[in-house]
């Protein structure tokens, strides 16, 4: 049982084990409790679709049985953080994605098969869905950084190329598209486009606002057009270890003041709070876990875990 004065991972334990979905508390105990990777795997393997993708609200905000890209990003996340992202598990995957590409063979961020099932209300379902780098990014960048090569990844690369350069030049963004971006430039295999790209793309941030810069000052700071009041990025959301690209966008100060806030916001249950719209009870509960995980890692990243 955590006492007051516990370190910030025993009250995150705690909230784990009150709150947590069984992946997530899987996922906790590999990170943070010399948990191993065959549980958090068997956990996983409780959404995957019998077309290779993944389903079953893995990504809270999207509810069903059917696969979709996002799922399916999230799977791969988790893979990868406990090193199970290649051989066979990973080939099935990109045959779903080849499956469900979009015909100039990038990721929509929702296919239409989630017609009919409850969705949070600010992503569409739509018969043609465009390519979208918020599905796509993470996806690519994720398979280049474990060497997985597959014939899905060279068209789909070439859009996340464009889509990039297309950001670096100046088109209208927002945070979590920008987050995409980095996640892709963290692992494409060409490391001096992506670090050239990287440059460019933080002047994109800090010209267009999409990083608030002084926490103190979240009150007086309006949130991007569509988000949720409060829902502000700060640094690192898109530096979300040392050796991100994105790191180099943001002084040591400025870096600092925005780990100051995430240690800061950890609540008096134990858990870190979401900051995007809530729109269904059981997305929130399933999404607090997921968020206080990724503020752990964060913090432990930067060596602020006490």
């Amino acid at each position: 049982m955590a006492r007051s004065g516990a370190s910030p991972v025993a009250r995150a334990e705690q909230f784990i084990w009150l709150t947590a979905r069984v992946l997530e508390q899987r996922r906790f105990a590999f990170h943070f409790l010399d948990g191993g990777p065959d549980a958090v795997e068997a956990a996983l393997t409780a959404y995957v679709g019998d077309d290779g993708g993944y389903s079953y609200a893995l990504e809270p905000d999207l509810r069903g049985p059917v696969s979709q890209p996002l799922h399916t990003a999230h799977a791969l996340h988790v893979l990868d953080e406990i090193g199970r992202c290649g051989d066979r598990r990973v080939e099935r995957v990109c045959r779903y994605l080849t499956a469900v590409s979009t015909p100039d063979g990038a990721l929509p961020a929702l296919h239409p098969s989630l017609r009919g099932y409850p969705t949070a209300p600010w992503i569409p379902v739509v018969d043609d869905p465009p390519s979208d780098l918020l599905a796509t990014g993470p996806v690519v960048g994720l398979l280049h950084r474990n060497e997985v090569w597959h014939a899905w990844l060279f068209r789909a690369t070439d859009f996340c190329w464009a889509s990039v350069e297309s950001l670096c030049a100046g088109a209208k963004t927002h945070p979590y598209e920008v987050e995409a971006a980095v996640a892709f430039l963290d692992g494409a295999p060409d490391r001096p486009r992506a670090e050239a790209a990287a440059e460019r793309l933080g002047l994109v941030v800090r010209e267009q606002g999409l990083a608030l810069l002084d926490p103190e000052r979240a009150a007086e700071t309006a949130v991007p057009d569509g988000y949720a009041p409060g829902e502000h990025h700060f640094a690192y959301d898109f530096a979300r270890t040392p050796g991100s690209l994105a790191r180099r966008w943001f002084s040591d100060s400025e870096l600092d003041r925005s780990l100051d806030f995430l240690s800061t916001a950890q609540e008096e249950d134990g858990g870190w709070p979401i900051r995007w719209r809530e729109w269904a009870p059981g997305t929130r509960l399933e999404s607090r876990p997921m968020v206080t995980i990724s503020a752990l890692l964060t913090l432990r990243a930067y060596g602020r875990m006490s």
